[in-house]
């Protein structure tokens, strides 16, 4: 009996290691790695191993852009100055260090995922061999990653490839902000539409709609008046005061535009929902670029420099510089990866292309957004691989391939002009992540104001185009 056991034993120990070499060298899903993980669909799997290869890339990025980890890893590795002759990255691995490092690494990565964008093009069947070489083959995925990450080092003309990529870089993050904010503008759209088809069947559900919109006012409001009473002075700061001005004021225009008849005649579910969750984002991306601007040094009575348009509290901030950088640092990265899930989902890609459900058909929830890519059907359940992936794109791909990769393209761009901050670039490092500079101050406020463009053309576009169907 003990000869059974452990005859069993071994066949499952065999079993397990060949479907752990099937997800790294074959096309299995990537749930099958780990014994100890949950169950998986296999189209988040997918974008998970994708977000995770992502964030290994940007944890060197990171590193090489503070002086000070550096010097830190020379202290104190052993080997250090050995290992960095041997790859001949200098002494003390300087060819390693700053902005030109950080924009080789992520042009490898940026590369990646634009090989894998075009390789997944109008892929509709996940069955089909590329939708196999996308879902699998993890191993060697990772090594192309690194050769590729590395072999950006042997590019030859730097000053030539840094001027063009850094444009480059630039043009790809504007782009990568234009998705984001019209998937603010459509998060606020689907809000609205889902809880106000619940009022059909239910009518608490107009309290729910006013407690938010309440909510969102609210903030906005008190997150406009924090920043006149803590951001301006009353002899000084008039360029914050302006900027505090006309957001208040691009807040109040769209609302207005949101239940002005006109706009009412051709979207009767258009409310104050819409415009308050804007308002909010307006707000915080007000806050956001007035803490990104050059600190303002003017000398007191007493011939002392003293700061001013900044509250006190935030120039000690400032001053706790490791912890603010590195929580900042993974706080973006956490957004970033977000924002790359959300944008892939089949819902979020069809609204961008102005497609939308029918209003009928929607089912009110108090968490839509975070609503699945599809059921989990016994059919789907019932696979010949094991429980641990669950095979949801049996009768066609869940999201789009080709787009995933694009939108993660678009991602290292964003990553690699804003840890080298933007065009201000020469004496950038991690520890002054969040030391104001007026590229990026600009590229914030920009933001702002194409996020109430967008939504206003939301509005508009029936109107200027009557004989176009808009579902909103």
């Amino acid at each position: 009996m003990s000869g059974w056991d452990a005859s069993t034993q071994w066949l499952v120990r065999a079993r397990h290691h060949r479907k752990q070499l099937a997800c790294c060298c074959g096309s299995a899903g990537c749930a099958l790695c780990c014994g100890c993980c949950p169950k998986f669909r296999q189209s988040r799997s997918t974008r998970f191993m994708y977000l995770f290869y992502f964030t290994l890339v940007i944890i060197p990025c990171c590193v090489m852009m503070s002086p000070s980890v550096m010097k830190q890893m020379t202290e104190h590795i052993p080997f250090f100055e050995d290992f960095c002759k041997g790859i001949k990255a200098g002494d003390t691995c300087e060819n390693l260090v700053g902005y030109s490092a950080v924009y080789r690494v992520c042009f490898g990565m940026a590369c990646f995922f634009f090989v894998f964008c075009v390789l997944t093009f109008k892929v509709n069947n996940s069955k089909s061999c590329r939708a196999s070489i996308h879902n699998g083959f993890w191993f060697f995925k990772l090594l192309l990653l690194g050769a590729m990450c590395s072999g950006a080092f042997f590019i030859p003309d730097q000053e030539t490839f840094l001027n063009v990529w850094r444009y480059v870089g630039a043009v790809g993050s504007f782009f990568f902000i234009c998705i984001q904010l019209l998937l603010i503008v459509e998060f606020a759209h689907k809000w609205n539409k889902n809880w106000t088809a619940g009022t059909v069947r239910n009518k608490l559900w107009y309290a729910s709609l006013s407690l938010a919109t309440l909510i969102m006012y609210s903030i906005a409001v008190g997150g406009l008046a924090l920043m006149a009473v803590f951001y301006t002075q009353w002899d000084d700061c008039m360029d914050n005061k302006i900027l505090l001005g006309v957001h208040g004021g691009l807040c109040v225009l769209i609302s207005l535009a949101a239940i002005s008849p006109c706009v009412q005649n051709r979207q009767p579910h258009s409310g104050l929902l819409q415009p308050g969750l804007i308002s909010c984002y307006v707000t915080y991306l007000t806050f956001s670029a007035l803490t990104s601007k050059p600190e303002k040094v003017v000398k007191d009575e007493h011939g002392k420099n003293v700061t001013i348009c900044v509250p006190d509290f935030g120039q000690d901030f400032r001053r706790d510089e490791s912890m603010v950088t590195w929580l900042g640092t993974l706080l973006l990265v956490v957004c970033i990866s977000y924002s790359c899930l959300t944008s892939t989902t089949r819902s979020s890609s069809d609204a961008l292309q102005r497609r939308y459900g029918a209003p009928e058909l929607e089912v009110a929830r108090c968490c839509f957004c975070f609503g699945p890519d599809g059921e989990d059907t016994e059919e789907q359940q019932n696979v010949k691989e094991g429980p641990r992936v669950i095979y949801d794109e049996k009768k066609g791909t869940v999201y789009s391939y080709s787009y995933f990769h694009f939108v993660l393209l678009l991602a290292s761009l964003y990553v690699m002009m804003t840890l080298t901050s933007w065009f201000h670039y020469e004496n950038a490092t991690i520890e002054t992540f969040f030391v104001g500079s007026w590229s990026i101050f600009w590229v914030k406020m920009a933001s702002c104001w194409m996020c109430v463009l967008l939504y206003l053309w939301t509005l508009v576009a029936p109107l200027c185009c009557p004989s176009r169907q808009f579902s909103v």
